[in-house]
């Protein structure tokens, strides 16, 4: 007979942290009147982020489902039929990423705040990890950075004004590998591998840092400055190098919102890359209207991780895709 690993990664005490982790944030959510949703792991479209690749399969009679890289669409669909504040605990899914904080298959906390600007989101999610967090670790009060003054501080390059071609030296200079695919002229590209492998691992040292005010062009589902339209209403938290969470301030102009997909879907084309139908039921329900939110999602196995002291996520996993 072959032995095979059939035990879990994660030991008993890190389960049990993970358990009363989760009933935290329930509570926190109880409290604070946000109401617990479940919606389908299968879609009929997913994310076109050309960042994220979507896991596919079929279903005899039904055609080529996605299965979800984040439970957003559906959400904000229940958001426009007026279920207000909402929040779910999700199980989500994303190819082509295995690593000491990924694992194909992890769980997400992503909620909306009906009225929240993006400030009032970030303090909101600062309450929460801060619950999560205080029993366990030591943390600073949290830290609040401009993407700009971020990449500037951290990669000395000015993320606005900088041309592609110093761009891509600051990542050479620094022996980082540009990813087979990244055109020469991809200014995003480089300012996103500045980011992940120069600016991040020196964010949230001892407490939380807050990026935010990303430029325009990485605003992904978010809203635009009405002041600043250079500028998207979206902020990530990071905690000891590791990102925890995306927010934003929500996006409900309906044609907007097809137009960033449709860029999308070129850009993916162009990097041969497998480009998903659009979510009409998405584009839909804004259409119908989509109350004034602000939403975040929360990556919760880094946050058990960084409680528990772990260093690699299938310690607080119970079982890894390797013994899935």
């Amino acid at each position: 007979m072959t032995r095979i690993d059939w035990k879990p990664t994660a030991d008993i005490r890190a389960l049990q942290l993970r358990a009363s982790l989760l009933q935290v944030a329930r509570e926190y959510f109880r409290s604070a009147g946000v109401m617990e949703v479940d919606t389908p792991v299968l879609g009929h479209a997913t994310v076109t982020d050309v960042h994220l690749a979507s896991l596919r399969t079929r279903i005899a009679g039904h055609g080529e489902f996605y299965l979800q890289t984040s439970p957003e669409y559906a959400m904000k669909r229940l958001l426009a039929t007026g279920s207000g504040d909402i929040y779910q605990i999700a199980r989500v899914f994303r190819d082509a990423e295995r690593g000491a904080l990924h694992n194909p298959e992890f769980t997400l906390i992503e909620w909306y705040r009906r009225g929240f600007s993006i400030m009032d989101l970030m303090q909101d999610a600062a309450r929460l990890l801060e619950r999560l967090l205080t029993p366990h670790r030591a943390l600073r009060a949290p830290d609040w950075l401009t993407f700009c003054d971020a990449v500037a501080k951290h990669a000395g390059v000015d993320a606005k004004s900088a041309p592609v071609g110093e761009l891509k030296a600051c990542v050479t200079t620094r022996g980082i590998s540009v990813p087979r695919g990244l055109a020469p002229d991809d200014r995003d590209g480089y300012l996103d591998l500045i980011v992940s492998l120069i600016v991040a691992p020196q964010l949230g040292r001892g407490g939380l840092t807050f990026l935010h005010d990303y430029p325009a062009s990485q605003a992904a589902l978010a809203r635009l400055k009405p002041d600043d339209p250079a500028v998207a209403e979206r902020f990530e938290i990071f905690l000891e190098g590791v990102e925890l969470a995306n927010g934003f301030h929500e996006l409900a102009n309906a044609a907007e919102q097809r137009t960033r997909f449709e860029v999308d879907l070129r850009l993916r084309r162009a990097r041969a890359l497998h480009a998903p139908p659009i979510d009409e039921r998405l584009l839909q329900a804004l259409s119908f209207g989509l109350p004034d939110c602000s939403g975040v999602a929360l990556g919760f196995d880094r946050v058990v991780m960084l409680a528990a002291g772990a260093d690699k996520i299938e310690q607080v996993l119970p079982f890894p895709i390797e013994r899935a």
